[in-house]
């Protein structure tokens, strides 16, 4: 029987409000240990430079943590340093941010500094991403596709992601960018996965618990779920680019407040109760600058081109 994780995760989808009531990150930083989190950053997926760690680095240490680090590996060789694993030791709490999840998949995983994440969660260390860093948490990752309500065939790919949590595939972005369809194609190509869907500022924070695994929702929209168990599926002779049949899937949207558990696939709560972390309001940052909302919308687009990226920094700058 594999060691099971303890650490919580915290599965943000995206653009998560940097600026105000910044529910999600909050509770990612009490989780991280308040005034006592040391916070590891890892911005490897993103195509922006070092002033995505600069923002995190205003926002966590504004919400109470008392350090920030960056660490960011851009090959293999070097997440296969030991001096980058190394760093995680003295770590509170990690957190990935958005970009391009198939570049952090294919620079961290199965590396020193990958399994130092993994050896990290296991010991209860909270780990968290947002967007690209969020899709790869889990043991199939959603690598890149388009949108649509209905499943198609080869509408996307799915690539390896850390395995922090196993048996579903997690999508990010969710309601905003209509993704209800890849995210039913690959259910319905391996009925066995659970398919989790978590919308912009909402964030499915997971824990394991004496009865398995459990997802707790907070933030500002909601976490949907496919359950392909009884499903029918013509996937397996579906033609080119052909929509699918995705017949008996069990579909739960969840929203703050609300519970599920992954192992009986069912609802635990419906109501806030007493849930994980409850969302509350914290003072806004009266003195955040112009050039940091502006950088914040930069990060909170996710996994847009990275080439859009370059030229709306390029742009910024000259003004």
């Amino acid at each position: 029987m594999p060691e099971r994780s303890t650490g919580p995760l915290f599965v943000i989808g995206g653009a998560e409000d940097k600026l105000r009531k910044r529910a999600v990150l909050a509770a990612f930083v009490r989780a991280a240990g308040g005034a006592q989190a040391r916070i590891a950053v890892i911005p490897t997926a993103s195509s922006l430079g070092p002033e995505v760690v600069d923002l995190y680095h205003s926002v966590f240490t504004r919400l109470g943590a008392a350090a920030v680090i960056g660490l960011r590996p851009e090959d293999r060789r070097q997440a296969n340093d030991p001096a980058y694993a190394e760093q995680l030791g003295s770590a509170t709490a990690i957190f990935m941010t958005g970009g391009n999840q198939l570049k952090l998949s294919g620079v961290i995983a199965g590396t020193t500094f990958g399994e130092a994440i993994k050896q990290a969660h296991r010991r209860g260390i909270p780990v968290g991403g947002t967007s690209a860093g969020a899709s790869i948490q889990s043991s199939h990752m959603v690598a890149f596709g388009v949108g649509g309500t209905t499943p198609k065939q080869r509408m996307t790919q799915v690539a390896a992601g850390l395995g922090l949590v196993e048996g579903c595939v997690i999508d990010q972005h969710f309601d905003q960018r209509n993704r209800y369809g890849r995210l039913l194609m690959i259910v319905s190509e391996s009925p066995h996965l659970l398919g989790i869907g978590v919308d912009e500022d909402t964030a499915a924070v997971i824990s394991h618990t004496d009865d398995g695994d459990r997802i707790d929702v907070i933030g500002r929209g909601a976490v949907t779920i496919f359950d392909g168990s009884d499903m029918v599926t013509n996937a397996h002779e579906a033609g080119r680019n052909r929509p699918i049949m995705a017949s008996g899937v069990r579909l739960h949207v969840l929203p703050a407040g609300a519970a599920f558990s992954m192992q009986r696939r069912e609802l635990l709560r419906s109501s806030p109760g007493d849930s994980y972390l409850a969302p509350t309001g914290v003072s806004d940052l009266a003195s955040t600058g112009k050039d940091l909302r502006k950088l914040a919308r930069d990060i909170a687009a996710g996994d847009v081109s990275p080439a859009n990226l370059r030229r709306r920094v390029q742009r910024r700058r000259k003004q």
